[in-house]
């Protein structure tokens, strides 16, 4: 079933969808994993983070169909160490009005300055 949602937050207006798994087109973001593999309630966090990171426009809206508003922004406001690219982060942080403290931040960013 296919219904179309608005998420407040965001402004993005979307149309809701229950797939079982990533598309084949977006495999290119999962380069680590094998996608069929991938879980989308087991490994939300992780496809959230990649997509957030490296999606393009259209991999947000397919994101913002699988995942709720809610399910989205707790993956922000809780950031996986290492994992964010700077710009991208600040995006999101305020694209939701997120307060995030400067250790946790700085905590998230992908830091390139150790290789």
């Amino acid at each position: 079933m296919i219904k179309s949602i608005h998420r407040p937050r965001s402004g993005l207006m979307v149309n809701k969808v229950e797939p079982s798994k990533i598309p084949k087109k977006m495999k290119w973001l999962f380069w680590s994993y094998d996608i069929s593999s991938l879980d989308l309630k087991k490994d939300k966090d992780y496809i959230i983070v990649q997509i957030l990171n490296y999606g393009t426009w259209e991999d947000v809206q397919w994101l913002f169909r699988i995942y709720s508003e809610k399910e989205i922004v707790k993956v922000i406001e809780s950031p996986s160490r290492g994992l964010w690219f700077e710009k991208v982060l600040n995006f999101w942080v305020k694209m939701f009005d997120i307060k995030l403290k400067k250790n946790i931040y700085q905590k998230a960013l992908i830091n390139l300055q150790k290789f």
